[in-house]
């Protein structure tokens, strides 16, 4: 067993299976760009060793993680040093293309918080474990910025209900998702009682031991709502506040999740939720990156930053609903 020490994430192996520990639990394990490159190492490393034959990530606490470490972000924003935060992203989406093509069996092991980049180095592998306490969000409205990670493609690809409605509605509300909604949609494969040991045991014994120790699935509140999403959540924000006229329980609820929500960031995911309702993975993150690097030079990534992770008052003061023309013309759209 050959584990690296003093590191934000921990890489090992047992048997024939690479685990990857996230180990900054005092962040969440938000990912900042040494947990990045650490991740990524390891999966080059492991891609073309004999001696792995399956890849395994956890996290050293209750709480799987949080997202990336967009307060780094910031900072690097308002000190002049946009490229770095630029070089940042990039490094990030690329990872996540590469779990989603990973050649071996990926599988996430996730308990409690799950959102916004944990999702990116979770959702896009083979298997992804969940406990009762589980969720999973994307929350990127509330800080000024896009759903991003590769989920603006993963949630209108989800396996058991693949809508671009479904999806955008997710993106966009940052609804939050239950263990028994992540299996419904098929962002998640298994529900278990416990992760501890589990990684040992998967080491052990093989992958069908998640088959043998899975929960049945309980009860999705988020699949009452599955039509009228697949109905309403299509086209631009405007649009889309259109459409919800005539669903009015629907409307409501997004009003309730959106309410903290920059209008600015809303407008620029339902242009990137449409561009990317169709073509490839790839695309989807160029898409994302290029589209990132506009919305996190605008003042509402900063300040939503402040309001929900610096400051934590979520009293964000965000600039007025923009025109989409300055998102829409800077994505590419399949051929």
């Amino acid at each position: 067993m050959n584990e690296s020490m003093e590191k934000p994430v921990k890489t090992t192996v047992i048997n024939t299976t690479g685990v990857i520990t996230l180990d900054r639990p005092k962040a969440l394990n938000s990912l900042n760009n040494e947990m990045v490159t650490i991740i990524s190492e390891a999966l080059e490393k492991w891609r073309d060793d004999e001696g792995v034959e399956q890849v395994v990530i956890r996290s050293s606490g209750k709480h799987f993680c949080a997202g990336g470490d967009v307060r780094e972000a910031r900072d690097g924003i308002l000190n002049g040093r946009a490229g770095d935060v630029d070089r940042f992203f990039a490094e990030e989406y690329e990872l996540n293309l590469t779990i989603a093509n990973y050649p071996k069996p990926y599988i996430a092991l996730v308990s409690g918080v799950d959102m916004g980049g944990g999702l990116g180095v979770s959702a896009h592998g083979t298997h992804m474990v969940v406990t009762e306490d589980a969720f999973a969000s994307m929350p990127e409205m509330n800080i000024g910025y896009i759903t991003d990670v590769g989920m603006s493609w993963r949630l209108q690809h989800l396996p058991k209900h693949p809508t671009q409605g479904l999806g955008t509605f997710l993106a966009l509300t940052g609804y939050r998702l239950t263990a028994d909604d992540m299996l419904e949609t098929g962002l998640a494969t298994h529900k278990v009682e416990s992760l501890d040991g589990l990684a040992e045991r998967i080491a052990q014994e093989g992958l069908d031991v998640l088959d043998e120790i899975a929960l049945a699935p309980g009860t999705s509140d988020l699949a009452r709502w599955f039509d009228d999403a697949d109905e309403a959540f299509l086209g631009s924000w405007a649009q889309i506040r259109k459409n919800l006229e005539n669903y009015p329980e629907l409307r409501d609820l997004t009003k309730k999740l959106t309410e903290k929500a920059s209008p600015s960031a809303l407008v620029a995911a339902a242009e990137l939720m449409e561009a990317n309702a169709s073509g490839e993975l790839a695309q989807a993150l160029e898409n994302e990156r290029i589209l990132g690097a506009v919305v996190c030079r605008e003042p509402d990534f900063a300040e939503g930053v402040r309001a929900v992770l610096v400051d934590k008052t979520h009293d964000a003061s965000f600039t007025p609903e923009p025109h989409p023309a300055k998102y829409r013309e800077v994505l590419s759209r399949p051929r």
